[in-house]
């Protein structure tokens, strides 16, 4: 929920309310990647309020109680006396920060860190309101807990790096403040005029129960899948030009044959960008028409579509994730404290490991077509590599290789994390969803799909300046011009063989920050869907 902005005319950053609804994925992107501040909502106060009023009564019962009385896991069975339960937080808290492993991405903490928030806020945790405030004065002070990349099994949720989080805010551990530097929580939480937590009954276990990590993976991949599947559509309108095909094949009605609503957008995205180019209009006129072109060209709607969908579907798990209070037991809303299994990760660690074969398929047809470019029995009149001078020159034959290394990654990437499963805790946690594992994969697909397509589109652009002489003289549509004049920028057009490393880095980064469909929308006078 919007609650107020903030920010220049040219970057604005909308805070975001904590309280009984749920959270949206623009939401947790803006606290993420952009530091909105967040605040608790009045009516998620009163919640936390009448739920603490509940496990406070069952903390005077003499009978066990999960997570207020008795340990945890396979440790269940055993009965904690009153004077030793704030110890037995803090020590749930303590032994399970047990991370290792390379430093996870501070968006992804946050992340985590915002859908923990948003659980307390539902009231459904038994938390003080004390603890929710706390844990938003952590969001909103920039300190991020250092989490290592192994803990997680994603079942009972994402427990070592929740609990990472919530050492933090106990002032223990290692974070990082606003500015990046690493240092103890405590001298963190000191400089923010922050003040440590003391944990009451159950208040660890609530802090620490849940698949936020995972769900703030999905969340943040929906974001940037959203925009490079539309530059994968755009990469493909390039290279259709580029290779002088025919775009008679991504007409409506033909699309429309086979109703997938994925397969449509894409296939308008690519009509939008082909319309207006000469080159294209130029071989309908010649002596002979090629009517049909390579599937890597002809079927991208089709392959950039099921992605799409796949996407969706992403979408529709990830909403309704986000809407839920994850955490074991469950204070209700009629005041029945309950356990349950809603902390399993299958839904989500399902949807990550998809994504991810969508992603290395898209990339593997992306690197396809860049092929096709560099083999001059294919290209349609282009030097060999897209050389200058072929044999003295070699021109992008090893971007391709780049390319095809990363597709071959994003196979191995593909297989599935969510069929493992390695029972722990005695047996009693004896399935579990490694959708941690899933979502620590696909962050790293996308960065290879990023980089696919970042060659392809510096290799179509390469070849449509030979075909025309530069972006000054150019055939293209205008979409397409647009996006090689934005390349050009960066990038100089084609010459003797130069290290080709930094264009791919400043074509990557134009994909990564979405400049590249700017542009081509600028042209279009609209963005593309």
């Amino acid at each position: 929920m919007v609650l107020s902005s903030r920010g220049s005319a040219s970057k604005t950053v909308l805070g975001v309310e904590v309280g009984t609804g749920p959270l949206d994925s623009a939401a947790v992107v803006a606290v993420a990647r952009m530091d909105a501040p967040v605040a608790l909502s009045a009516e998620s106060l009163a919640a936390m309020a009448a739920s603490r009023a509940v496990i406070e009564s069952l903390a005077a019962d003499s009978k066990p109680h999960y997570g207020v009385s008795t340990g945890f896991g396979a440790l269940a069975t055993k009965q904690i006396p009153p004077t030793q339960r704030t110890v037995l937080q803090r020590s749930l808290v303590r032994s399970h920060a047990a991370s290792s492993g390379q430093e996870v991405d501070r968006e992804v903490i946050r992340a985590l860190m915002l859908k923990r928030l948003s659980t307390l806020a539902t009231g459904r945790t038994g938390v003080r309101p004390a603890v929710a405030s706390a844990y938003a004065a952590l969001l909103n002070a920039g300190i991020t807990p250092v989490v290592g990349e192994y803990g997680s099994l994603g079942c009972s949720g994402d427990l070592a790096p929740l609990s990472h989080c919530a050492l933090a805010l106990m002032g223990e551990g290692r974070v990082r403040d606003a500015a990046g530097r690493e240092m103890d929580a405590s001298a963190a939480l000191a400089a923010a005029g922050l003040e440590p937590l003391e944990l009451q009954e159950k208040e660890g276990l609530a802090l620490i129960n849940g698949t936020d990590g995972m769900l703030g993976m999905l969340t943040l991949a929906i974001a940037d899948l959203h925009r490079l599947l539309t530059t994968a559509d755009v990469a493909a309108a390039m290279s259709v030009e580029g290779l002088l095909g025919t775009d008679a094949v991504f007409a409506a009605d033909l699309q429309a044959l086979r109703p997938q609503p994925g397969q449509a957008e894409s296939a308008e995205n690519i009509r939008a960008v082909l319309r207006g180019s000469v080159l294209v209009e130029e071989q309908k006129t010649g002596e002979f028409t090629r009517v049909q072109d390579a599937y890597s060209l002809r079927c991208a709607p089709q392959v950039h579509g099921a992605a799409r969908s796949t996407l969706a579907h992403a979408e529709h798990v990830a909403a309704c994730e986000l809407a839920s209070a994850v955490d074991n037991p469950v204070v209700t809303p009629d005041g029945r404290v309950e356990s349950n299994g809603n902390f399993h990760g299958a839904p989500v660690g399902y949807v990550l490991d998809f994504l991810a074969i969508a992603v290395a398929d898209v990339a593997s047809m992306s690197e396809r077509r860049t092929d096709r470019f560099l083999d001059r029995n294919r290209s349609h009149g282009l030097n060999a590599f897209l050389a200058e001078d072929p044999g003295v020159d070699s021109g992008h034959m090893i971007a391709q290789y780049t390319q095809a290394g990363i597709v071959s990654e994003l196979k191995r990437l593909a297989v599935p994390a969510s069929v493992d499963s390695i029972p722990s805790s005695a047996m009693q946690e004896d399935h579990v969803s490694m959708g941690w594992a899933a979502g620590l994969k696909l962050r790293k697909a996308l960065d290879g799909l990023t980089r696919v397509l970042a060659v392809e589109i510096l290799t179509s652009a390469r070849a449509l300046d030979m075909r025309d002489g530069g972006v000054h003289a150019s055939r293209s549509a205008p979409a397409i011009t647009a996006v090689r004049t934005a390349l050009r920028a960066a990038v100089p057009g084609p010459g003797p063989d130069r290290c080709l490393a930094p264009e791919i880095e400043a074509c990557r980064l134009a994909v990564a920050d979405g400049s590249l469909l700017a542009a081509a929308g600028s042209a279009l006078q609209g963005p593309l869907s």
